[in-house]
């Protein structure tokens, strides 16, 4: 099976010149919804991971999965104001504008080991303002992964230089 296969690319989506990978196609073939969940667990499997931080909304669903196969905890990193209790939060700077991400103050203790997980890493705005929260928190971010990258917009890079581990399992050129 490749997995590249079950992902629907949808032209000119949000806006023209833009290819939208969308990974829901993905995510309802059983076959590929696991495999990419045991290749995404696999270079972690038999250390310890304390817990894994799913980026809002799709790093929800893959990271859930991939904290349950490794008997982790799962921490949501969410859009700013929809966390109930005392956040810590992020701005960063977007193609045009900015954006802010939040994270509950008492998701992480000092020294856990987290993995970061999304469904794309693309420019790596996004990845690398949840690698930065989380250690402002004191968290050991030990990997980010992804089932997509598109390497022309230099968001893995983006992570390498920080020194983190980047994983994805599908790449696509272009934007």
């Amino acid at each position: 099976m490749n997995l590249r296969d079950t992902i629907r690319s949808i032209p000119d989506h949000p806006k023209p010149g833009i290819i939208f990978r969308d990974i829901t196609t993905l995510l309802g073939d059983p076959r590929a919804f696991r495999r990419s969940v045991d290749e995404l667990v696999q270079p972690y499997a038999g250390l310890k991971i304390d817990k894994v931080a799913g980026i809002e909304a799709r790093g929800f669903i893959l990271g859930g999965a991939v904290a349950h196969q490794l008997s982790a905890g799962f921490v949501p990193i969410r859009k700013k104001g929809k966390l109930p209790a005392e956040t810590a939060s992020i701005t960063y700077a977007l193609e045009y504008g900015v954006d802010e991400i939040e994270i509950h103050r008492d998701a992480i203790t000092p020294g856990e080991k987290v993995l970061v997980v999304d469904d794309l890493i693309a420019t790596g705005g996004t990845a690398a303002a949840a690698v930065e929260l989380l250690q402002r928190l004191g968290a050991d971010v030990v990997g980010t992964c992804f089932v997509i990258d598109l390497p022309e917009l230099g968001g893995a890079d983006k992570l390498r230089a920080m020194k983190v581990p980047v994983r994805s399992l599908v790449a696509f050129e272009g934007h």
